[in-house]
């Protein structure tokens, strides 16, 4: 691995009642501190300057951006452990409001899509490791599914396709095997499925030995070290997640809700999957069935 060429120098100006600091990477100014203790301009933090980081490489980026006044601006960047970009999100007054994209830890694209209020709004798509699309999904202003939504297989087949109208599922909807042939038509109203009308075909090419089950395709929402299980799960003196199987609610390391539905296998499965700002407001909530990710609720619906 190359050297770092720059050198990095910390500068303290005091005055008479008020100090402002600056950092110096190469020629830029970052880490600005002004008169009245509030971050301006350009900043890098990084995984030593972090509470509780256990990156083993810790003079890596974490993050950096822009702060006006003390609020995020602009787009920026949070990046793993292992210096592959997390996330790109752009702020507006300290608030994350705008094109959002998600990466996994391999570096591939994760999730990507609008995000307005406290929500997703308009087009939006999830993928798996691999980089091929998992869901495409339309969310309407108030961030409930709306219009035309597709689920994929990992070799990029449509899984399912049809319309949700204002959060759920309208009209007809197609399932297909992953080899492409038809596996099931059903139509719906207000989220309702006419069983009466369900139709269901054998397929017509042979299939690939690969579970068709969504959920063993899908990439896995698993417990973290740091998330603890409700009160009712710790028996027989286990502390922490061991192997959960079963309903839990988990707690993240601020004793907020981070997880709540059933597990198997430390796997969340059905339920919902709670996601914070890194000041512990309450961004989201994800639905999850099956195993995989259905769509979003509102926040201030839980």
């Amino acid at each position: 691995m190359s050297k770092i060429f720059y050198t990095l120098v910390t500068v303290c100006f005091i005055g008479l009642s008020h100090a402002q600091t600056f950092t110096l990477v190469g020629t830029d100014t970052i880490n600005k501190t002004d008169a009245s203790g509030k971050k301006q301009g350009k900043w890098i933090v990084y995984y030593k300057d972090k509470a509780g980081s256990t990156c083993n490489t810790p003079d890596k980026k974490a993050e950096e951006g822009k702060y006006l006044d003390n609020r995020k601006v602009d787009k920026w960047i949070e990046y793993y452990c292992n210096g592959n970009v997390k996330s790109k999100v752009t702020f507006v007054n300290g608030r994350a409001d705008g094109y959002a994209q998600m990466f996994h830890e391999n570096g591939k694209i994760s999730e990507e899509g609008m995000w307005k209020i406290n929500r997703w709004v308009g087009s939006y798509k999830l993928y798996y490791e691999n980089g091929q699309v998992q869901h495409e999904f339309v969310y309407n202003a108030s961030g409930k599914r709306d219009g035309p939504q597709k689920y994929f297989y990992d070799n990029g087949q449509v899984a399912i396709e049809g319309s949700f109208a204002n959060g759920k599922e309208a009209g007809a909807f197609k399932e297909y095997y992953e080899n492409g042939d038809v596996k099931a038509e059903k139509n719906f109203n207000d989220g309702n499925v006419d069983l009466a009308n369900i139709k269901e075909y054998q397929p017509k090419k042979p299939i690939a030995a690969k579970s068709e089950k969504p959920a063993e395709n899908a990439p896995p929402v698993k417990v973290r070290e740091d998330e603890r299980p409700n009160e009712a799960a710790k028996k027989d003196g286990v502390k922490g997640p061991t192997v959960l199987n079963g309903k839990y609610t988990l707690f993240n390391k601020n004793k907020q809700i981070s997880k709540d539905g059933a597990f198997k296998d430390n796997r969340l499965m059905d339920g919902k999957m709670y996601i914070y700002d890194d000041n512990g407001i309450l961004l989201r909530v994800a639905v999850y069935k099956d195993g995989i990710y259905v769509g979003d609720t509102q926040p201030d619906n839980n």
